[in-house]
């Protein structure tokens, strides 16, 4: 995979699975009906601009123009299918855990501002396990730490039990950001 910025590669690693799915998809219809539960919640959590750009992919769509009116990370998730559709050595790694001194810090905030009652960061908390889970490996694991400290868990052993030595350093360094931030 080429060098991306450090925040479009962290980006990627936590949407690796989506992206995977929609070029999968793209290329075996027979697969739509699990993408299309995937799109589905996807927009109930307020991903609508990029579910349509999405849709637009799946629909032979494969300009730029796709990418009108999405924010940076929809952006970021759209070029990469764009990329894999074209390339497949371009998408991203499936079992890649995001880089913890990357993650930690935006992690953590948004775990403390969904115990606070942000509906916004319970949301964007909620679409990114979704994706995270469809990855399996850490990523899976790493969405479900992330929904048992977000209801207050803060037990290492139990958030990383299963997990490589890089998820475990992550979800170390996601408890220290919580504890920071008080």
């Amino acid at each position: 995979m080429p060098a991306l910025p450090d925040k479009d590669q962290q980006i990627l690693t936590a949407h690796a699975g989506l992206v995977h799915a929609v070029v999968r998809t793209c290329h075996n219809r027979d697969l739509m009906p699990q993408l299309e539960q995937l799109l589905k919640l996807s927009e109930e959590n307020g991903w609508t601009q990029l579910v349509g750009s999405i849709r637009r992919i799946l629909g032979g769509q494969r300009d730029t123009s796709v990418l009108l009116g999405l924010d940076e990370e929809d952006r970021a998730i759209a070029e990469a299918i764009l990329r894999g559709l074209q390339n497949p050595e371009t998408l991203p790694d499936l079992n890649a855990t995001p880089d913890p001194e990357h993650a930690a810090p935006g992690l953590a905030s948004m775990i403390a501002a969904s115990r606070h009652g942000n509906v916004e960061a319970l949301k964007a908390l909620a679409d990114m396990a979704i994706q995270m889970r469809q990855a399996g490996g850490d990523m899976a694991r790493l969405a479900s730490a992330l929904s048992q400290m977000e209801q207050g868990e803060g037990d290492v052993e139990k958030l990383s039990r299963g997990m490589s030595p890089a998820g475990l350093k992550l979800i170390e360094m996601i408890l220290e950001e919580l504890r920071k931030q008080g």
